[in-house]
């Protein structure tokens, strides 16, 4: 009988979505547990093949989550993840076992990639999306002050007016691009005088958009560099 603190997570989450109380909860959790141990895929391949598919070292999942590629796939095959979105399978990571939101996202790709329900830098619904990332030797607050103030916006990243849809202060940025597309941009303290920005480009039809986003997005990261008067260190993040 599981006896867990996951398993308490995920019965408690169920709880909250459901209203269901905790033994209704906990009954339904386990009987899903009982039909996907029939169905479930084997996991036959090595933890070598299995962070090739995920795209990140078993090492560096376990040293932010916990748990190896191997032990991942137990867990959201346990509560038939192929079955979830990803945004479920993300929140879930979340809530059930407090793993902050990019390291959910990426364990969720991770996941996604070896069950095979997206190919590399491909979303779920089939679109692409590219990320792309810069350390810059500038404070926090004025990277992201490049971002969110429109006149130094438009000094490196000219001829193009991305709608904000949501802005956290030096934390995030949601925009929406011109041609429809989403645009994430996440920031990094990496010291007093240091500190990065994440770009994900999602919504792309096609593996040679996506590249070309790439692309562009390395010419403009280099542009505000330039803008800032930056020396820059670093360069980009595990594709997905």
């Amino acid at each position: 009988m599981p006896k867990s603190k996951d398993f308490k997570r995920l019965v408690r989450s169920r709880m909250q979505k459901t209203g269901e109380s905790y033994t209704t909860a906990r009954t339904q959790i386990l009987e899903k547990k009982k039909r996907k141990s029939v169905s479930a895929p084997a996991i036959t391949a090595s933890s070598a093949e299995l962070a090739r598919l995920a795209g990140m070292s078993d090492e560096a999942v376990r040293a932010k989550t916990g748990r190896t590629w191997t032990q991942w796939l137990r867990v959201l095959d346990a509560i038939d993840a192929t079955a979830m979105s990803h945004r479920d399978i993300a929140r879930h990571l979340r809530e059930a076992h407090e793993i902050s939101g990019w390291w959910a996202q990426t364990v969720t790709v991770g996941y996604e990639r070896i069950r095979g329900l997206r190919e590399v830098g491909q979303r779920r619904g089939g679109a692409y999306e590219m990320n792309k990332s810069k350390t810059l030797h500038v404070p926090l607050a004025k990277l992201y002050r490049a971002f969110s103030t429109a006149r130094t916006r438009n000094r490196w990243l000219p001829g193009v007016k991305p709608q904000i849809r949501k802005a956290t202060p030096e934390k995030s940025m949601r925009m929406t691009w011109e041609d429809g597309s989403s645009v994430q941009a996440y920031f990094t303290a990496r010291g007093e005088q240091k500190s990065q920005v994440a770009i994900q480009h999602a919504g792309l039809p096609t593996r040679s958009a996506a590249n070309s986003m790439r692309e562009y997005w390395g010419e403009r990261l280099g542009a505000l560099a330039d803008l800032l008067g930056s020396s820059t260190a670093g360069g980009k993040r595990k594709q997905r």
